[in-house]
Protein backbone atom coordinates (compact mmCIF):
# COMPACT_ATOMS: atom_id res chain seq x y z
CA UNK A 1 0.00 0.00 0.00
CA UNK A 2 1.38 3.41 -0.93
CA UNK A 3 1.57 6.32 1.49
CA UNK A 4 -0.93 8.26 -0.65
CA UNK A 5 -3.57 5.59 0.11
CA UNK A 6 -3.18 5.73 3.88
CA UNK A 7 -5.95 8.20 4.66
CA UNK A 8 -8.72 6.30 2.93
CA UNK A 9 -7.61 2.72 3.31
CA UNK A 10 -6.17 2.75 6.84
CA UNK A 11 -6.75 6.20 8.29
CA UNK A 12 -6.13 5.06 11.85
CA UNK A 13 -2.45 4.70 10.94
CA UNK A 14 -2.10 8.39 10.07
CA UNK A 15 -0.04 10.27 12.66
CA UNK A 16 1.45 13.72 13.07
CA UNK A 17 4.65 13.94 11.10
CA UNK A 18 3.38 11.70 8.31
CA UNK A 19 3.31 13.33 4.88
CA UNK A 20 0.51 12.00 2.72
CA UNK A 21 -0.75 12.77 -0.75
CA UNK A 22 -4.44 13.19 -0.16
CA UNK A 23 -5.35 12.28 -3.76
CA UNK A 24 -7.68 9.50 -2.65
CA UNK A 25 -9.87 12.02 -0.83
CA UNK A 26 -8.86 15.38 -2.31
CA UNK A 27 -8.08 15.20 -6.00
CA UNK A 28 -5.13 17.43 -6.96
CA UNK A 29 -4.63 18.52 -3.35
CA UNK A 30 -1.39 17.79 -1.51
CA UNK A 31 -1.75 18.06 2.25
CA UNK A 32 1.40 17.65 4.33
CA UNK A 33 0.42 16.90 7.92
CA UNK A 34 3.15 18.58 9.95
CA UNK A 35 2.91 18.97 13.70
CA UNK A 36 -0.86 19.21 13.45
CA UNK A 37 -0.92 21.91 10.76
CA UNK A 38 -2.49 21.39 7.35
CA UNK A 39 -1.42 23.28 4.27
CA UNK A 40 -3.57 22.58 1.24
CA UNK A 41 -2.03 23.42 -2.14
CA UNK A 42 -4.59 23.66 -4.91
CA UNK A 43 -4.10 24.03 -8.65
CA UNK A 44 -7.07 25.51 -10.45
CA UNK A 45 -7.66 25.95 -14.17
CA UNK A 46 -5.90 29.16 -15.14
CA UNK A 47 -4.68 29.99 -11.64
CA UNK A 48 -2.60 28.58 -8.84
CA UNK A 49 -3.80 29.10 -5.30
CA UNK A 50 -2.56 28.31 -1.84
CA UNK A 51 -5.26 27.76 0.75
CA UNK A 52 -4.89 29.60 4.01
CA UNK A 53 -1.94 28.35 6.02
CA UNK A 54 -4.10 27.18 8.86
CA UNK A 55 -4.89 23.86 10.44
CA UNK A 56 -8.64 24.45 10.21
CA UNK A 57 -9.03 24.78 6.41
CA UNK A 58 -8.68 22.33 3.55
CA UNK A 59 -9.26 23.09 -0.09
CA UNK A 60 -9.76 21.24 -3.35
CA UNK A 61 -10.46 21.87 -7.00
CA UNK A 62 -13.93 21.43 -8.42
CA UNK A 63 -15.29 22.07 -11.92
CA UNK A 64 -15.90 25.79 -11.32
CA UNK A 65 -13.20 26.86 -8.88
CA UNK A 66 -12.11 26.00 -5.38
CA UNK A 67 -14.04 24.27 -2.62
CA UNK A 68 -13.05 24.78 1.00
CA UNK A 69 -13.99 23.11 4.25
CA UNK A 70 -13.53 24.90 7.57
CA UNK A 71 -13.65 23.19 10.95
CA UNK A 72 -14.62 25.02 14.11
CA UNK A 73 -12.71 22.40 16.11
CA UNK A 74 -9.41 24.16 15.43
CA UNK A 75 -7.87 21.35 13.38
CA UNK A 76 -8.87 18.35 11.31
CA UNK A 77 -8.61 15.13 13.28
CA UNK A 78 -7.88 12.41 10.72
CA UNK A 79 -7.63 9.87 13.55
CA UNK A 80 -11.33 10.43 14.22
CA UNK A 81 -13.56 7.31 14.03
CA UNK A 82 -15.13 8.97 10.96
CA UNK A 83 -12.06 7.78 9.01
CA UNK A 84 -11.69 4.35 10.62
CA UNK A 85 -12.82 0.96 9.39
CA UNK A 86 -15.10 0.01 12.28
CA UNK A 87 -17.02 -2.68 10.42
CA UNK A 88 -16.23 -5.92 8.63
CA UNK A 89 -16.17 -4.88 4.96
CA UNK A 90 -13.41 -2.24 4.86
CA UNK A 91 -15.68 0.79 4.88
CA UNK A 92 -15.50 3.94 6.96
CA UNK A 93 -17.75 7.00 7.00
CA UNK A 94 -15.22 8.59 4.65
CA UNK A 95 -15.82 5.86 2.05
CA UNK A 96 -18.99 7.66 0.95
CA UNK A 97 -18.33 11.12 2.37
CA UNK A 98 -15.33 12.56 0.51
CA UNK A 99 -14.01 16.02 1.40
CA UNK A 100 -13.33 17.11 -2.17
CA UNK A 101 -16.84 16.13 -3.27
CA UNK A 102 -18.73 18.21 -0.74
CA UNK A 103 -18.46 15.31 1.74
CA UNK A 104 -20.55 13.00 -0.41
CA UNK A 105 -19.55 11.03 -3.54
CA UNK A 106 -19.64 11.77 -7.25
CA UNK A 107 -19.89 9.31 -10.14
CA UNK A 108 -16.60 10.56 -11.58
CA UNK A 109 -14.70 9.60 -8.44
CA UNK A 110 -16.61 6.34 -8.01
CA UNK A 111 -15.67 5.41 -11.58
CA UNK A 112 -12.03 6.27 -10.91
CA UNK A 113 -12.04 4.08 -7.82
CA UNK A 114 -13.58 1.24 -9.82
CA UNK A 115 -10.87 1.44 -12.47
CA UNK A 116 -8.04 1.69 -9.97
CA UNK A 117 -9.28 -1.18 -7.81
CA UNK A 118 -10.95 -3.38 -10.41
CA UNK A 119 -14.22 -2.82 -8.56
CA UNK A 120 -12.79 -3.97 -5.22
CA UNK A 121 -12.61 -0.63 -3.41
CA UNK A 122 -14.64 -0.79 -0.16
CA UNK A 123 -17.42 1.29 -1.69
CA UNK A 124 -18.22 -1.66 -3.97
CA UNK A 125 -19.94 -3.93 -1.49
CA UNK A 126 -22.93 -6.13 -2.11
CA UNK A 127 -24.95 -5.20 0.95
CA UNK A 128 -25.98 -1.80 -0.45
CA UNK A 129 -23.65 -0.63 -3.23
CA UNK A 130 -24.98 -3.08 -5.82
CA UNK A 131 -28.29 -2.72 -7.61
CA UNK A 132 -29.45 -5.98 -6.02
CA UNK A 133 -28.36 -7.43 -2.72
CA UNK A 134 -25.93 -10.31 -3.19
CA UNK A 135 -25.58 -9.78 -6.94
CA UNK A 136 -22.94 -11.75 -8.83
CA UNK A 137 -19.69 -9.77 -8.55
CA UNK A 138 -17.05 -12.40 -9.20
CA UNK A 139 -15.57 -10.76 -12.30
CA UNK A 140 -14.89 -7.12 -13.26
CA UNK A 141 -17.63 -7.29 -15.90
CA UNK A 142 -20.12 -8.62 -13.34
CA UNK A 143 -19.09 -5.92 -10.90
CA UNK A 144 -19.53 -3.20 -13.51
CA UNK A 145 -23.07 -4.42 -14.14
CA UNK A 146 -23.93 -5.00 -10.48
CA UNK A 147 -22.80 -1.53 -9.41
CA UNK A 148 -24.14 0.38 -12.42
CA UNK A 149 -26.29 2.85 -10.43
CA UNK A 150 -23.43 3.59 -8.06
CA UNK A 151 -21.12 4.16 -11.02
CA UNK A 152 -23.54 6.22 -13.09
CA UNK A 153 -25.33 8.29 -10.45
CA UNK A 154 -23.51 7.75 -7.16
CA UNK A 155 -26.54 5.97 -5.68
CA UNK A 156 -26.58 3.68 -2.66
CA UNK A 157 -29.40 1.12 -2.31
CA UNK A 158 -31.56 1.54 0.78
CA UNK A 159 -33.69 -1.50 1.56
CA UNK A 160 -36.88 -0.53 3.40
CA UNK A 161 -39.73 -2.63 4.73
CA UNK A 162 -43.34 -1.49 4.44
CA UNK A 163 -44.12 -0.37 8.02
CA UNK A 164 -46.55 -2.47 10.09
CA UNK A 165 -50.03 -0.99 9.85
CA UNK A 166 -49.24 1.00 6.72
CA UNK A 167 -52.30 2.18 4.81
CA UNK A 168 -50.84 0.91 1.52
CA UNK A 169 -49.38 -2.25 0.01
CA UNK A 170 -46.88 -2.86 -2.79
CA UNK A 171 -49.01 -4.43 -5.52
CA UNK A 172 -46.55 -4.55 -8.44
CA UNK A 173 -42.85 -4.05 -9.03
CA UNK A 174 -41.30 -3.30 -12.41
CA UNK A 175 -37.66 -4.00 -11.56
CA UNK A 176 -35.07 -3.57 -14.36
CA UNK A 177 -32.56 -5.60 -12.33
CA UNK A 178 -34.75 -8.60 -11.45
CA UNK A 179 -33.80 -8.45 -7.77
CA UNK A 180 -36.81 -10.59 -6.82
CA UNK A 181 -37.27 -8.80 -3.50
CA UNK A 182 -40.41 -9.59 -1.46
CA UNK A 183 -43.46 -7.39 -1.99
CA UNK A 184 -43.17 -6.24 1.62
CA UNK A 185 -40.03 -4.28 0.86
CA UNK A 186 -38.74 -1.55 -1.45
CA UNK A 187 -35.26 -0.88 -2.81
CA UNK A 188 -34.70 2.87 -2.82
CA UNK A 189 -31.62 4.20 -4.66
CA UNK A 190 -30.41 7.45 -3.13
CA UNK A 191 -27.47 9.84 -3.00
CA UNK A 192 -25.44 9.94 0.23
CA UNK A 193 -26.16 13.29 1.85
CA UNK A 194 -23.18 15.54 2.63
CA UNK A 195 -21.62 15.03 6.07
CA UNK A 196 -20.99 18.78 6.43
CA UNK A 197 -22.93 21.95 7.24
CA UNK A 198 -24.94 19.83 9.67
CA UNK A 199 -25.54 22.82 11.95
CA UNK A 200 -28.45 23.73 9.67
CA UNK A 201 -30.25 20.38 9.68
CA UNK A 202 -33.91 20.10 10.63
CA UNK A 203 -34.12 16.37 9.80
CA UNK A 204 -31.59 13.57 9.29
CA UNK A 205 -31.68 11.53 6.04
CA UNK A 206 -33.71 12.19 2.89
CA UNK A 207 -36.81 10.60 4.41
CA UNK A 208 -36.13 11.80 7.96
CA UNK A 209 -35.92 8.23 9.23
CA UNK A 210 -33.20 9.07 11.76
CA UNK A 211 -35.22 11.89 13.33
CA UNK A 212 -38.06 11.84 15.82
CA UNK A 213 -40.12 14.55 17.54
CA UNK A 214 -38.60 13.71 20.93
CA UNK A 215 -34.88 13.80 20.08
CA UNK A 216 -32.33 16.45 19.19
CA UNK A 217 -30.38 16.61 15.95
CA UNK A 218 -27.20 15.69 17.85
CA UNK A 219 -28.88 12.56 19.19
CA UNK A 220 -30.21 11.75 15.72
CA UNK A 221 -26.75 12.14 14.16
CA UNK A 222 -25.25 9.84 16.78
CA UNK A 223 -27.91 7.23 16.04
CA UNK A 224 -27.34 7.66 12.31
CA UNK A 225 -23.60 7.10 12.75
CA UNK A 226 -24.27 3.84 14.59
CA UNK A 227 -26.91 2.67 12.11
CA UNK A 228 -24.57 3.44 9.20
CA UNK A 229 -21.73 1.53 10.82
CA UNK A 230 -23.94 -1.48 11.53
CA UNK A 231 -25.55 -1.37 8.08
CA UNK A 232 -23.25 0.12 5.47
CA UNK A 233 -20.04 -1.10 7.15
CA UNK A 234 -21.61 -4.38 8.38
CA UNK A 235 -20.09 -3.95 11.82
CA UNK A 236 -20.09 -6.78 14.32
CA UNK A 237 -20.72 -4.41 17.22
CA UNK A 238 -22.42 -1.11 17.85
CA UNK A 239 -20.37 2.05 18.22
CA UNK A 240 -19.44 2.99 21.74
CA UNK A 241 -20.83 6.22 23.14
CA UNK A 242 -17.37 7.77 22.85
CA UNK A 243 -17.09 6.75 19.17
CA UNK A 244 -20.52 8.18 18.38
CA UNK A 245 -19.74 11.42 20.21
CA UNK A 246 -16.40 11.74 18.40
CA UNK A 247 -17.99 11.27 14.97
CA UNK A 248 -20.76 13.78 15.69
CA UNK A 249 -18.26 16.30 17.08
CA UNK A 250 -16.16 15.96 13.91
CA UNK A 251 -19.11 16.24 11.50
CA UNK A 252 -20.91 19.11 13.19
CA UNK A 253 -17.76 21.22 13.16
CA UNK A 254 -17.48 20.99 9.35
CA UNK A 255 -18.58 23.85 7.10
CA UNK A 256 -18.11 23.53 3.36
CA UNK A 257 -18.76 26.02 0.56
CA UNK A 258 -17.41 27.28 -2.72
CA UNK A 259 -14.58 29.70 -1.90
CA UNK A 260 -13.15 30.69 -5.29
CA UNK A 261 -14.87 31.05 -8.65
CA UNK A 262 -12.82 30.57 -11.80
CA UNK A 263 -14.71 33.55 -13.25
CA UNK A 264 -15.37 35.81 -10.26
CA UNK A 265 -12.30 35.07 -8.14
CA UNK A 266 -12.46 34.87 -4.32
CA UNK A 267 -16.06 34.71 -3.16
CA UNK A 268 -15.20 36.73 -0.06
CA UNK A 269 -13.81 39.69 -2.02
CA UNK A 270 -15.13 43.26 -1.88
CA UNK A 271 -17.72 42.67 0.82
CA UNK A 272 -19.11 39.32 -0.36
CA UNK A 273 -19.71 36.58 2.22
CA UNK A 274 -19.07 33.39 0.29
CA UNK A 275 -16.94 30.53 1.55
CA UNK A 276 -17.18 28.31 4.63
CA UNK A 277 -15.83 30.63 7.33
CA UNK A 278 -18.69 33.12 6.94
CA UNK A 279 -21.12 30.19 6.72
CA UNK A 280 -19.96 28.84 10.09
CA UNK A 281 -20.90 32.15 11.70
CA UNK A 282 -24.48 32.15 10.38
CA UNK A 283 -27.18 31.84 13.08
CA UNK A 284 -29.62 28.94 12.97
CA UNK A 285 -32.47 27.54 15.00
CA UNK A 286 -35.39 25.32 14.07
CA UNK A 287 -38.00 27.49 12.38
CA UNK A 288 -35.71 30.39 11.48
CA UNK A 289 -37.29 32.30 8.57
CA UNK A 290 -40.06 29.71 8.18
CA UNK A 291 -42.52 30.83 5.49
CA UNK A 292 -45.75 29.67 7.21
CA UNK A 293 -45.19 31.36 10.56
CA UNK A 294 -43.43 28.59 12.49
CA UNK A 295 -40.53 30.83 13.52
CA UNK A 296 -40.57 30.64 17.35
CA UNK A 297 -39.43 34.27 17.60
CA UNK A 298 -42.47 35.45 15.66
CA UNK A 299 -40.30 37.15 13.06
CA UNK A 300 -41.96 37.24 9.62
CA UNK A 301 -40.62 35.30 6.65
CA UNK A 302 -38.07 37.17 4.51
CA UNK A 303 -37.78 35.87 0.98
CA UNK A 304 -34.23 37.23 0.84
CA UNK A 305 -32.80 34.15 2.51
CA UNK A 306 -29.54 34.66 0.64
CA UNK A 307 -27.64 37.92 1.03
CA UNK A 308 -24.13 36.57 0.44
CA UNK A 309 -23.44 38.64 -2.64
CA UNK A 310 -25.40 41.83 -2.03
CA UNK A 311 -22.16 43.84 -2.12
CA UNK A 312 -21.58 42.76 -5.72
CA UNK A 313 -24.87 43.96 -7.12
CA UNK A 314 -23.43 47.36 -8.01
CA UNK A 315 -19.86 46.25 -8.70
CA UNK A 316 -18.34 48.58 -11.28
CA UNK A 317 -15.87 47.90 -14.02
CA UNK A 318 -15.61 45.90 -17.22
CA UNK A 319 -13.11 43.27 -16.11
CA UNK A 320 -14.11 39.63 -16.45
CA UNK A 321 -14.23 39.00 -12.69
CA UNK A 322 -16.37 42.10 -12.09
CA UNK A 323 -18.87 41.00 -14.76
CA UNK A 324 -18.98 37.54 -13.19
CA UNK A 325 -19.60 39.02 -9.74
CA UNK A 326 -22.53 41.05 -10.99
CA UNK A 327 -23.98 37.92 -12.59
CA UNK A 328 -23.73 36.01 -9.30
CA UNK A 329 -25.46 38.86 -7.46
CA UNK A 330 -28.23 38.99 -10.08
CA UNK A 331 -28.66 35.23 -9.76
CA UNK A 332 -29.03 35.57 -6.01
CA UNK A 333 -31.72 38.20 -6.56
CA UNK A 334 -33.59 35.83 -8.88
CA UNK A 335 -33.39 33.02 -6.31
CA UNK A 336 -34.64 35.32 -3.55
CA UNK A 337 -37.37 37.27 -5.32
CA UNK A 338 -38.51 35.93 -8.71
CA UNK A 339 -42.23 35.07 -8.38
CA UNK A 340 -43.08 31.38 -8.82
CA UNK A 341 -46.60 29.94 -8.94
CA UNK A 342 -46.27 26.96 -6.60
CA UNK A 343 -48.90 24.31 -7.10
CA UNK A 344 -49.44 20.62 -6.51
CA UNK A 345 -46.66 20.24 -3.95
CA UNK A 346 -47.80 17.68 -1.39
CA UNK A 347 -46.68 18.74 2.06
CA UNK A 348 -47.07 22.42 1.19
CA UNK A 349 -50.13 23.22 -0.97
CA UNK A 350 -53.38 22.64 0.94
CA UNK A 351 -51.36 21.67 4.01
CA UNK A 352 -52.47 22.87 7.45
CA UNK A 353 -49.53 23.41 9.78
CA UNK A 354 -49.36 23.18 13.61
CA UNK A 355 -49.99 26.92 13.96
CA UNK A 356 -53.23 26.57 12.02
CA UNK A 357 -51.92 28.18 8.84
CA UNK A 358 -53.14 26.57 5.61
CA UNK A 359 -51.23 27.11 2.39
CA UNK A 360 -53.48 27.51 -0.66
CA UNK A 361 -53.10 25.77 -4.00
CA UNK A 362 -51.83 27.55 -5.98
CA UNK A 363 -49.99 30.45 -4.41
CA UNK A 364 -47.15 32.70 -5.53
CA UNK A 365 -43.82 32.26 -3.77
CA UNK A 366 -40.12 32.23 -4.57
CA UNK A 367 -37.31 29.66 -4.54
CA UNK A 368 -36.79 30.60 -0.90
CA UNK A 369 -40.32 29.59 0.07
CA UNK A 370 -38.93 26.09 0.34
CA UNK A 371 -35.21 26.94 0.59
CA UNK A 372 -35.78 29.29 3.50
CA UNK A 373 -32.85 28.71 5.88
CA UNK A 374 -30.70 31.85 5.58
CA UNK A 375 -27.44 31.26 3.70
CA UNK A 376 -27.95 27.46 3.74
CA UNK A 377 -31.06 26.89 1.65
CA UNK A 378 -32.71 23.86 3.25
CA UNK A 379 -36.04 23.99 5.06
CA UNK A 380 -35.66 25.15 8.63
CA UNK A 381 -38.38 22.84 9.97
CA UNK A 382 -39.15 19.23 9.17
CA UNK A 383 -41.23 19.62 6.04
CA UNK A 384 -40.84 16.74 3.57
CA UNK A 385 -42.29 17.69 0.18
CA UNK A 386 -43.30 15.87 -2.99
CA UNK A 387 -42.11 17.81 -6.03
CA UNK A 388 -42.99 14.99 -8.42
CA UNK A 389 -39.44 13.68 -8.78
CA UNK A 390 -40.57 10.07 -8.30
CA UNK A 391 -43.65 10.23 -10.54
CA UNK A 392 -44.00 7.49 -13.12
CA UNK A 393 -43.85 10.13 -15.87
CA UNK A 394 -40.27 10.99 -14.81
CA UNK A 395 -39.09 7.42 -14.51
CA UNK A 396 -35.95 6.46 -16.42
CA UNK A 397 -35.15 2.94 -17.57
CA UNK A 398 -32.59 2.40 -14.81
CA UNK A 399 -35.10 3.01 -12.01
CA UNK A 400 -37.63 0.51 -10.61
CA UNK A 401 -41.33 1.40 -10.65
CA UNK A 402 -43.53 0.48 -7.71
CA UNK A 403 -47.32 0.32 -7.87
CA UNK A 404 -48.74 1.08 -4.45
CA UNK A 405 -52.37 0.48 -3.53
CA UNK A 406 -54.21 2.36 -0.81
CA UNK A 407 -55.93 -0.18 1.39
CA UNK A 408 -58.86 2.02 2.39
CA UNK A 409 -59.92 3.10 -1.10
CA UNK A 410 -58.21 0.78 -3.58
CA UNK A 411 -56.68 3.68 -5.49
CA UNK A 412 -53.17 3.14 -6.86
CA UNK A 413 -50.13 5.26 -7.54
CA UNK A 414 -46.87 4.50 -9.31
CA UNK A 415 -43.57 5.79 -7.99
CA UNK A 416 -39.86 5.11 -8.31
CA UNK A 417 -39.38 5.72 -4.57
CA UNK A 418 -42.16 5.97 -1.95
CA UNK A 419 -39.99 8.32 0.11
CA UNK A 420 -41.15 9.16 3.62
CA UNK A 421 -44.17 6.86 3.29
CA UNK A 422 -41.83 3.93 3.94
CA UNK A 423 -41.17 5.42 7.38
CA UNK A 424 -44.63 6.63 8.39
CA UNK A 425 -46.78 4.15 6.47
CA UNK A 426 -48.98 7.06 5.37
CA UNK A 427 -50.38 7.30 1.86
CA UNK A 428 -50.06 11.10 2.01
CA UNK A 429 -46.28 10.80 2.43
CA UNK A 430 -45.60 8.94 -0.82
CA UNK A 431 -42.86 10.70 -2.79
CA UNK A 432 -41.97 13.15 -0.03
CA UNK A 433 -38.34 14.03 0.73
CA UNK A 434 -36.59 16.78 2.62
CA UNK A 435 -34.77 19.53 0.76
CA UNK A 436 -30.99 19.35 1.16
CA UNK A 437 -28.61 22.10 2.23
CA UNK A 438 -27.56 23.97 -0.92
CA UNK A 439 -23.98 24.96 -0.15
CA UNK A 440 -21.03 23.40 -2.04
CA UNK A 441 -23.27 22.45 -4.95
CA UNK A 442 -20.57 22.84 -7.61
CA UNK A 443 -18.50 19.98 -6.19
CA UNK A 444 -21.18 17.34 -5.73
CA UNK A 445 -23.18 16.60 -8.87
CA UNK A 446 -25.53 14.85 -9.59
CA UNK A 447 -28.50 16.35 -7.78
CA UNK A 448 -31.79 15.39 -6.12
CA UNK A 449 -32.16 12.29 -3.96
CA UNK A 450 -31.96 9.99 -6.99
CA UNK A 451 -29.22 11.77 -8.93
CA UNK A 452 -31.69 12.47 -11.74
CA UNK A 453 -30.16 15.89 -12.51
CA UNK A 454 -26.64 15.36 -13.82
CA UNK A 455 -25.78 19.07 -13.71
CA UNK A 456 -27.06 22.30 -12.22
CA UNK A 457 -28.36 23.11 -15.71
CA UNK A 458 -30.53 20.00 -15.39
CA UNK A 459 -31.74 21.15 -11.98
CA UNK A 460 -32.93 24.41 -13.53
CA UNK A 461 -34.54 22.44 -16.37
CA UNK A 462 -36.56 20.46 -13.82
CA UNK A 463 -37.83 23.53 -12.01
CA UNK A 464 -38.60 25.33 -15.26
CA UNK A 465 -40.73 22.42 -16.45
CA UNK A 466 -42.30 21.78 -13.03
CA UNK A 467 -43.20 25.37 -12.16
CA UNK A 468 -43.07 27.13 -15.55
CA UNK A 469 -40.47 29.64 -14.44
CA UNK A 470 -40.18 31.30 -17.86
CA UNK A 471 -36.59 32.38 -17.25
CA UNK A 472 -34.97 34.53 -19.88
CA UNK A 473 -31.58 33.30 -21.17
CA UNK A 474 -29.89 36.01 -19.06
CA UNK A 475 -31.82 35.04 -15.93
CA UNK A 476 -30.97 31.38 -16.41
CA UNK A 477 -27.28 32.20 -16.87
CA UNK A 478 -27.27 34.39 -13.76
CA UNK A 479 -29.09 31.83 -11.64
CA UNK A 480 -26.61 29.17 -12.71
CA UNK A 481 -23.72 31.45 -11.75
CA UNK A 482 -25.22 31.94 -8.30
CA UNK A 483 -25.76 28.22 -7.68
CA UNK A 484 -22.19 27.48 -8.71
CA UNK A 485 -20.96 30.08 -6.22
CA UNK A 486 -22.66 28.49 -3.22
Amino acid sequence: MSRRDLLVETPARLRKGDVVMFHRCLTNVAIPVMAGAIVATVTLPGRSAMADRADNLIASQDPFGQLRTFTTNGLFDFDNPFFRDLGTNGRACSTCHRPDQGWTITPRDVQRRFVESGGLDPIFRNNDGSNCENADIGTPRERQSAFSLLLARGLIRVGLEVPPGADFTVDEVDDPYGCDAPRTSVSAYRRPLPATNLKFLSAVMWDGRESSPTTTILHDLAQQADDATMGHAQAARHLTDLEKQAIVAFETALFTAQAVSDDAGPLQADGARGGPVALAAEPFFIGINDPVGLNPTGAPFDSRAFALFDAWMDASGAARDVRARRAIARGQEIFDTKPIVITGVAGLNNETFPNGATVPDPFTGTCTTCHDTPSAGNHSVRAPLDLGLTDAARRTADMPLYTLRRISTGETIQTTDPGRAMITGKWADIGKFKGPILRALAARAPYFHNGSAATLDDVIDFYESRFHLALTPQERSDLLAFLRAL
